[in-house]
């Protein structure tokens, strides 16, 4: 190949290059997406079990208030009944025994008072917790609609892009022979989606290997494709 055919070869592939690198990094940035909108809702949800564990505290709460009035109403019933029975007694020892019983009942019943009294306590300070969440949830809530908004917007944005460059992409193949954009798409494949690299400072700018001086005077001369002997990307002087 001429030495002016290769260099115009070689500027169109630099040319190539540069929108295979962009569309490859935007590629790239929307692989990444599905798992950003992933970690968005998992953040949201995460909150949500806040919330959850507080109403879950709530309706034990409620469950256990209910518990402590039954029991009272139980107790209640049985002092009641004892009073009851106080009349019918002939001794005053079996009088003092049935006092003793009633007020022993009165005394549980102060104590499961006490205890209702702290569950309505308690469910008034989850109450409070819950109303706040909620508050906090709802703005959390927006938050995470804004940020997947942000997402797909960055979407639409990295794919109408990359139709433009696909475009402008199109448009350059054919100033490439089929030859040397086979060698090229084929490096593309496998180096991560760089097939040609400028030398610079005495290095390739793919693996940044030492790249000998003879090989640098083959780059210059123009007479045939020269890759680098680590990385195998085809080799170019800027100039």
């Amino acid at each position: 190949m001429p030495v002016s055919n290769l260099k115009s070869q070689i500027v169109s592939l630099v040319r190539l290059q540069e929108l295979d690198s962009e569309i490859y990094a935007l590629k790239m940035e929307l692989a990444n997406k599905p798992l950003e909108l992933e970690a968005i809702q998992k953040a949201f949800e995460a909150k949500k079990q806040s919330l959850a564990a507080l109403e879950q505290k709530s309706l034990e709460i409620a469950k256990a208030r209910k518990e402590r009035e039954l029991e009272l109403g139980t107790n209640e019933e049985s002092i009641k009944k004892l009073q009851g029975q106080l009349y019918s007694l002939k001794t005053n020892k079996e009088f003092q025994v049935m006092l003793n019983q009633i007020q022993g009942a009165k005394a549980d019943s102060s104590v499961i008072e006490e205890k209702i009294l702290v569950l309505f306590e308690e469910a008034d300070k989850i109450k409070k917790e819950i109303e706040q969440e909620n508050s906090k949830l709802k703005d959390e809530e927006k938050l995470s609609l804004e940020d997947k908004k942000k997402v797909d917007l960055r979407v639409k944005e990295i794919n109408d892009r990359i139709n433009v460059l696909e475009a402008q992409r199109k448009q350059a193949l054919p100033e490439v022979t089929p030859q040397m954009l086979a060698q090229y798409e084929r490096i593309l494949q496998s180096r991560d989606g760089l097939a040609i690299v400028s030398v610079k400072d005495g290095s390739c700018g793919g693996c940044h290997m030492l790249v000998p001086a003879q090989v640098i005077n083959l780059i210059r001369m123009y007479e045939r494709v020269v890759t680098c002997e680590v990385c195998n990307r085809i080799l170019y002087i800027q100039e």
